[in-house]
This record gives C-alpha cells, sequence and structure tokens, in this order.
C-alpha cells in the first residue's frame, strides 16, 4: 500500500482530493495542513479513525516537522499554498513563506528521506500572466509571466521544482490547473461568495466591468487530473488542467443569480484591484493525451452541484463566516488554532 503526504489537505482542493483518494484508491494518506483561516479540520471528520488516514497539524515550511514526517513517505501532492491575490496584494510575505521557502522545504526533505516519490507540485494558470482577447490558450511552453505577488510566488515553486529535477533527479511533476469551483470552497473566493450573498441578499460586488475572463474547472475533474498526474505523469513534465470553459466574472455572477431566482440588481461594481489580469484560457490537450485525463462536468451541471450543496451545508459556511469552526480543532486537539 503506497504512502503518500498531501499538504494542505483541509483546504478547499486538497479536501476534494483526500475525498477522491480515499474513496477511490488504497492509498494510505498523511494530511499535513497549516490549519490557516482557510484550513478546516471539520472538512474531513468522517474520515478520523480511519487507519488509512491520519492528521497532522504543521506548516510545510517547517523542516522538522517535514522531515520527521517524510521518511515515511512514497510520495507528495503539494496543495499547500496561500492563495488569494487579493491577500497577496496587501502582504506578500506570507506568500513568499509558505509558497516559495515551503515549496523548498518539501523537496529537500523528500530527497534527503530518498523518497521514490513523484512528488506532484499543484500549480495555477495564473503564472502564465494574462491573454489578450485574441490569444490562443496558455499551454506547457508558454512563458512565465506573473503579474501579482500570488502568482509570482507560485511561478518561483514551479521554478524550485524543475531546479529539483534538473539538479538532483527528483521525480517532480507539476500540474496548472484553471479557476476550481464546488463544494467546500472558502466564502472568500468569487462563486462561493457570490452563492452566499445571493441567499443573504446582500449586494454581488463585482471588480472593473466584469468582463475579466476566466476558464472554469469542476473541483472533482481537477482533483482526478491530479491524480492522473500522480499515477502516469513523466518526472519534469508540467500538465495544464482545465475545464475548456471560458466565462466572464460577470457571466458566472449572473448564472447564480438566475439559479437562485434573484434579480441582477444585486450586481454592484467596484473599483478594479491593482494588476487585475484580463483573461486567462487553457489548453488542455497535452494532458488529454499523455494523462488520459479529461474534465466530465460541464459549467452548468458543475453550477448545479456547487449551488446546491452551499444551499444544503448552510452551517458549514456559517460556522466559518462566524469563526466558530475553530472551536472544533480546539475540542479535537485541546489548543487553540
Amino acid at each position: 500500500m503506497k504512502k503518500i503526504l498531501v499538504t494542505g489537505g483541509c483546504g478547499f482542493i486538497g479536501t476534494n482530493f483526500i475525498r477522491l483518494l480515499m474513496k477511490e484508491t488504497d492509498y494510505e494518506v498523511t494530511n499535513l495542513d497549516a490549519l490557516t483561516y482557510a484550513g478546516n479540520l471539520e472538512n474531513l471528520k468522517e474520515l478520523e479513525g480511519d487507519k488509512r488516514y491520519r492528521f497532522i497539524k504543521g506548516r510545510i515550511e517547517d523542516e522538522q516537522v517535514v522531515s520527521s514526517i517524510m521518511k515515511d513517505m512514497d510520495a507528495v501532492v503539494n496543495f499547500a499554498a496561500e492563495s488569494h491575490v487579493d491577500r497577496s496584494i496587501k502582504s506578500a510575505r506570507p506568500f513568499i513563506t509558505t509558497n516559495v521557502m515551503g515549496t523548498q522545504v518539501l523537496l529537500d526533505c523528500f530527497r534527503q528521506a530518498g523518497c521514490k516519490g513523484p512528488f506532484v507540485h499543484v500549480s495555477t494558470d495564473e503564472v502564465y500572466g494574462s491573454l489578450g482577447k485574441d490569444d490562443p490558450a496558455f499551454t506547457e511552453r508558454h512563458h512565465l509571466r506573473p503579474n501579482s505577488p500570488y502568482s509570482a510566488s507560485k511561478a518561483s515553486s514551479d521554478l524550485l521544482c524543475r531546479a529539483a529535477w534538473k539538479t538532483f533527479g527528483l521525480p517532480v511533476i507539476v500540474t496548472r490547473c484553471s479557476n476550481n469551483y464546488g463544494p467546500f470552497q472558502f466564502p472568500e473566493k468569487l462563486i462561493p461568495l457570490m452563492i452566499i450573498n445571493c441567499l443573504e441578499g446582500r449586494k454581488l460586488p463585482i471588480y472593473g466591468d466584469g468582463m475579466n475572463v476566466r476558464d472554469w474547472i469542476y473541483v472533482e475533474d481537477h482533483c482526478r487530473g491530479v491524480l492522473a498526474a500522480l499515477e502516469k505523469g513523466v518526472p519534469g513534465a508540467i500538465y495544464n488542467l482545465g475545464g475548456n470553459c471560458e466565462l466572464t466574472n460577470l457571466k458566472v455572477v449572473e448564472t447564480i443569480i438566475d439559479m437562485l431566482g434573484k434579480t441582477k440588481d444585486l450586481i454592484e461594481f467596484v473599483a478594479d484591484r491593482p494588476g487585475h489580469d484580463r483573461r486567462y484560457a487553457m489548453d488542455i490537450g497535452f494532458s488529454q493525451k499523455s494523462l488520459s485525463w479529461s474534465p466530465k462536468v460541464d459549467f452548468e451541471k458543475g453550477m448545479e452541484k456547487t449551488v446546491n450543496w452551499y444551499i444544503e451545508n448552510r452551517q458549514w459556511w456559517e460556522r466559518i463566516l462566524s469563526g466558530e469552526y475553530r472551536s472544533y480543532y480546539k475540542n479535537h486537539y485541546g489548543s487553540e488554532l
């Protein structure tokens, strides 16, 4: 039975990935998560007591913690990251600490432990920068031109992974995904924020003119792509994982309004954020061919599932917004986060 370390497993995508592993594979999973504001231990509470799963609270930049765990691991999937662009604009330091220094610590400990791998580093399409309206979609050969402190920190970690592969021959694989949506996404991100605001009858703030374009992928499709990279990927390779679904932010919000039976007068256009990338689009042809993977959930179906999840799990996001979920950790581990 292969032992795998999943970092950031209490976050949005990590949670969904661990659920997929536990449901459809026989991996033994160790979840290392710092439980910062976006990590929620409750996301995986039904796995407590499962012999194939264990949780460890710790930061990926803590070499002592990572080293003690890594010696028992076969493979690593690194989801741990600070990931919110607005927060990176206010302060880049946490992004450099976790995304850059943390990734290097993981790579160093992976090498020192003699792990066979692979080491899958989960990155983002934002490292490629911004596309013009008629530009072809990003391929894996596209130059890195990050435009925010967040994306710059992720590009840096991608390059550290490449260096580990070239210098030490580590079996490192990088995946770059487009915008995810689905269950367990922290309420600060566009789709859950708009769903919750709609349900509460609050205004729906949209940056600029709302015409910024993103490629959207349902989180389970992304997780299956990461699993395919883990099991079929080639060391040193980069795999784009997107949903073949380019939509403006305005269109996404209007879709949510229609699904919840609200009116468009809830929309409120607000001042654009600095350096706001205009368009992302992913060419996933290489991943489809090399990994035998493709996204299966179209946007309409994915949004139906997502909206229904937030309706049916109101207590989950209400507890997050109130901060009450932190008591769950204290009750289970006897200390504050």
